[in-house]
């Protein structure tokens, strides 16, 4: 148990520079709090204790501002920064070392019960306020843009961003979920514009070939040799 605690703990260290004592996350980290909560909802959960399970479940919501659903599947080094306004949804199945900021939802489409929502693999980064919605998968490494709002599959170390969810980088090789020695997070955002500029660059760059092409084809005309 202990030794599960320090994990959690170690987590709230490896993605928040404001992290700055072990008593400080204990007492004050509310995303902490949530899924300490949801650990043991879960476990009433499993063993078909269905009122205690949402019981307690509803009692973390109360104390932290954090919904998670008791059947929610969560890994090890789960992390949610800030917290207040996450929802997670009963079949939504979520993998190692995910990082969640406030008012992400992983919600469904349908009153169907059945499979409804996401499944988040491994060192996925979803940005404040996005909203994850169907049963899909979001691949491993991927990273979402703040208030995007994502209905379909999302393919491994992809940045999708927008209303909705658009992959602007699809390609890109497999990074390190964060840079431990200097603590840095990735970032949905600025990897995002950056794309965008690059295609903005490309676009100009074929722009000012296709140009010089027409000036030249001017001269040609203008000089009877076409």
């Amino acid at each position: 148990m202990f030794s599960v605690l320090k994990e959690d703990i170690k987590a709230v260290f490896d993605r928040d520079p404001a992290a700055r004592s072990s008593l400080e996350v204990f007492f004050c980290y509310p995303g902490l709090h949530a899924l300490w909560f949801h650990r043991l909802s879960h476990w009433f959960w499993t063993r078909r204790f269905y009122f205690l399970g949402r019981f307690t479940s509803h009692l973390g919501r109360f104390f932290t501002g954090i919904e998670i659903h008791p059947g929610a599947t969560i890994g090890k080094g789960f992390f949610i920064d800030h917290g207040m306004g996450v929802v997670i949804g009963e079949t939504a199945e979520i993998g190692n070392n995910v990082t969640l900021y406030h008012g992400v939802t992983l919600g469904g489409v349908s009153w169907e019960k059945s499979k409804r929502h996401p499944t988040v693999e491994d060192n996925v980064v979803i940005g404040s306020g996005a909203k994850v919605l169907g049963p899909f998968t979001v691949g491993k490494g991927s990273k979402i843009g703040s208030n995007s709002v994502v209905v379909k599959e999302v393919p491994p170390n992809a940045t999708v961003v927008g209303i909705p969810g658009r992959t602007v980088v699809a390609t890109e090789q497999p990074t390190e979920r964060m840079d431990l020695q200097h603590g840095r997070l990735p970032d949905p955002e600025a990897k995002a514009i950056s794309c965008l500029f690059d295609q903005i660059r490309d676009l100009e760059r074929k722009y000012t070939e296709l140009q010089a092409d027409h000036e030249a084809l001017k001269k040609q005309i203008r000089s009877g040799s076409v």
